[in-house]
């Protein structure tokens, strides 16, 4: 099922101390790749992989990027990268934002397999401005032991404009994945933070075959404390994900979330609203708490459809926050 909460200070002094002691942890050890908590619904297909287990070569997958502000445009400062993660280099390509260093996040894999740990940390400094996707859509394949997980840890720092807009994630027959996205916002930077899952290889038929797909999307202040919490838990073996109040019948899930100060959330609401309004495709809008921006959610099951609408959307958001139309990107 999905459900969509929101929470405030409380757990500010948790995410501080978690973040102190991780800051110690060397990147190989498992406290650093593992998500320390990992919801039943994944955990509970834990197992030893009659394969490569994990920690073994290939199936710690770790992206630590820093991008700074630097005369004119943003530039790559900081970079570590363990197989199957890498990038290429930033290009610059936007004729509306020359300072805006695109980058494509990549894997040598192909996909994820089971027993994979994979981190990305994304640390964009005072007054960047950053497009980060992926080259291709994230391909989750069929798991026989254990599961897998992926990490996500982004920052914006002051005045910081960043695009997070992967790809799709397409989980395969009996694939089990849970993945994390952490957006830690200064409160004078935007961020733009794009998720989309399909029902599986629709192409071949299929459809809601895998086994889990749990997704937690946080968003936070500098200070630790979390502004919104968008939990995503689909099992279709359990109660099935086809029905009223998770996918009814579609087979694309697709959220936009916008943090920003550039515009009263009201604002960016409506125009998320109006950016959608005729699309037919099934569509809801809502403002984040402490007026920090809005997010989209939409289903369908034509993803030429949901992808248009996704890019729709971001281009108008766009428009609105930095009177810019969003580039072309052209993918192979």
């Amino acid at each position: 099922m999905t459900v969509t909460a929101a929470a405030g200070e409380a757990v500010a002094g948790e995410a501080a101390v978690g973040e102190a002691a991780e800051a110690a942890v060397p990147r190989l050890d498992p406290r650093h790749y593992e998500p320390a908590r990992v919801p039943y619904a994944v955990r509970r297909y834990a197992g030893t992989p009659d394969t490569l287990g994990v920690g073994r070569p290939g199936k710690v997958g770790l992206l630590e990027l820093a991008f700074e502000r630097i005369g004119e445009r943003t530039e790559l400062t900081g970079h570590y990268q363990k197989s199957p993660l890498q990038i290429m280099r930033p290009l610059y390509f936007d004729p509306a934002r020359p300072d805006l260093a695109v980058t494509f996040l990549m894997s040598t894999g192909g996909g994820i397999l089971q027993a994979d740990r994979l981190r990305t940390d994304l640390r964009c400094g005072a007054d960047t401005a950053t497009h980060l996707t992926t080259q291709a859509a994230t391909k989750v394949y069929r798991m026989e032991f254990d599961y897998a997980t992926q990490l996500v840890n982004l920052d914006a720092g002051p005045r910081a404009y960043v695009e997070y807009l992967p790809e799709p994630v397409i989980p395969f027959v009996d694939s089990r994945l849970y993945q994390r996205t952490v957006l830690t916002v200064d409160p004078t930077a935007t961020v733009l933070a794009g998720e989309t899952v399909l029902a599986g290889r629709l192409a071949r038929g299929e459809r809601n075959a895998y086994q889990v797909f749990a997704s937690d999307l946080e968003v936070r202040r500098p200070d630790g404390q979390l502004i919104a919490i968008d939990t995503v838990r689909l099992e279709p073996p359990e109660a099935g994900v086809t029905g009223p109040a998770v996918l009814a019948g579609h087979d694309v899930m697709a959220s936009l979330y916008v943090v920003t100060p550039l515009a009263p959330a009201a604002q960016v609401a409506d125009t998320l609203h109006e950016a959608l309004a005729g699309s037919g495709l099934l569509h809801g809008v809502s403002v984040l708490p402490h007026d920090s921006g809005a997010w989209l959610r939409l289903l369908g099951s034509d993803t030429r459809a949901c992808a248009a609408a996704q890019r729709t959307a971001w281009d108008a958001v766009r428009r609105l926050l930095i009177g810019a139309p969003a580039p072309a990107l052209r993918k192979t």
